[in-house]
């Protein structure tokens, strides 16, 4: 009872509907359980666990479609931050060109141009690394969200999945057979396995 009433608890991933669909599947599963008939009792608890665990996986979710966004906004914020470096290189290059032309020109001003010009081209390697930096920066932001993404996908279905056995459990309540409640127990073990593997 417990469980099931930690069950009840709803996360940032449950919408109103499923929440209720939760609680009302938990609530008929207790009752049942009063019975005193043993497949009543499994079943009553198997709705427990996979609640639990269906909350727990939601929650997990959330975390994942979280980071996904997360790590998507940092990777728009470094090319953002790239693109700006590589205009500015770009800048200097043209700078360094036209003093370079001027300098060539020769006239009183011909060495000041050659300065400027050395002096623009010593700063463009710096700046080029600073955007090369920014731009890997941006990439391992994108390959961490496309992988939190996948996590989230995984997930959604996992929860999916144990939802799915949560109700099916309570048509062994009704009916009296085994078979809707071994169903279930298959379901929330697949739905584990595929919590599990959005980790791997």
């Amino acid at each position: 009872r417990v469980a099931a009433n930690f069950a009840q608890e709803p996360t940032m991933s449950d919408s109103p509907l499923e929440e209720l669909e939760n609680r009302e599947h938990v609530e008929h599963a207790e009752h049942a359980a009063h019975s005193g008939d043993r497949l009543t009792t499994w079943v009553s608890v198997t709705i427990a666990v996979l609640a639990v665990l269906s909350a727990l996986v939601g929650s997990l979710e959330t975390i994942a479609s979280g980071k996904a966004i997360g790590e998507k906004n940092e990777a728009v914020l470094a090319q953002s931050l790239a693109s700006d470096q590589w205009n500015f290189y770009q800048a200097k290059s043209l700078k360094k060109h036209v003093y370079t032309v001027g300098a060539g020109l020769g006239g009183a001003n011909a060495d000041k141009f050659t300065a400027i010009a050395k002096s623009d081209a010593k700063d463009e390697g710096p700046i080029q690394a600073r955007a090369k930096t920014y731009e890997n920066e941006r990439d391992e932001h994108l390959k961490a969200s496309d992988s939190a993404e996948d996590q989230h996908h995984k997930l959604t279905i996992a929860a999916t999945l144990m939802h799915m056995g949560i109700a099916i459990s309570t048509i062994a309540i009704i009916t009296g057979k085994r078979w809707p409640w071994h169903a279930s127990v298959v379901l929330g073990l697949l739905g584990s396995v595929v919590a599990g593997i959005a980790y791997l």
